[in-house]
């Protein structure tokens, strides 16, 4: 990780930034100068970071920091919402996703897993092979292989392999989001949004998911949603600290949790507040 400095920002805070060597030349997603509103409350400032290709980026921060909006900005989920307006740049893979118009095709490479289960009153198969189908796939040995696969890209193909055709609905809460993790995959996406996916679990079901996010690293570009400090400092490759709508530092995780920079920082991580 590069050297970073202080700087004074519009809001008369002082706020992270990092000199050019941050910024790496085999990142999947580059963000720089990002802003975003609602109307006119602003929620995110001048966010700008690097995220590496097949790592764990996990995003940290008190509620209301604008972890979770910025999380959404990565597959435009905000454009559903009323009054939006960003400013700068996204870009995945040397595309800018909002000079972009196909935002399908985005979401296809950029896929959500939420904070709860979001199951649909269906069969386990017929969930996860729901996104393959919208695609036009409707061979059934082809469906059959991409529910296989992607059950077992989420380590749960053995505990359902002998009920897919049962409702998900019946399934515990950690399968559950096993099997949404399971839907993603399906897609056959670069990179993986993931907004606090442990958060209603249990300890056990948490731990499941996490060694999963730590195998899913070697395929995906995985970016996490966490109040969970142990869960940041034992799943990611790097950690952003949000604060008021900025980033106040992003740093390779161990160094975030041994040696950050920023007091208010060190703050947080330490339990001082948050």
């Amino acid at each position: 990780m590069s050297a970073t400095t202080l700087e004074r920002n519009n809001k008369g805070t002082e706020k992270f930034s990092s000199n050019n060597e941050q910024q790496t030349t085999d990142a999947k997603i580059k963000v720089k100068n990002l802003d975003l509103f609602y109307g006119e409350k602003q929620a995110l400032y001048q966010v700008s970071l690097d995220i590496k290709e097949k790592e764990v980026t996990a995003l940290i921060g008190p509620s209301g920091c604008g972890k979770s909006t910025f999380l959404r900005t990565l597959n435009r989920m905000n454009d559903l919402i009323d009054g939006v307006k960003i400013n700068g740049e996204i870009v995945i893979d040397n595309e800018n996703i909002y000079n972009s118009s196909d935002v399908i095709k985005l979401r296809t490479r950029v896929g959500m897993v939420f904070q709860k289960p979001n199951l649909f009153p269906m069969s386990i198969f017929d969930n996860v092979a729901y996104g393959p189908r919208m695609q036009g796939i409707k061979n059934k040995k082809a469906l059959n292989k991409i529910v296989e696969e992607s059950l077992r890209g989420a380590a749960i193909w053995d505990e359902v392999k002998d009920r897919l055709k049962s409702s998900a609905l019946g399934l515990s809460g950690g399968q559950q989001q096993r099997v949404c993790i399971a839907r993603a995959i399906a897609m056959k996406p670069d990179v993986i949004l993931m907004d606090e996916p442990t958060s209603a679990l249990d300890p056990i079901s948490t731990l499941k998911v996490e060694e999963l996010i730590a195998q899913m690293k070697k395929d995906y570009t995985i970016v996490i949603v966490t109040h969970n400090m142990q869960q940041a400092a034992r799943v990611s490759d790097k950690t952003a600290f949000f604060l008021n709508g900025e980033i106040i530092e992003y740093d390779e995780t161990d160094h975030i949790f041994s040696m950050p920079k920023d007091q208010r920082t060190e703050d947080y991580v330490t339990g001082r507040f948050g």
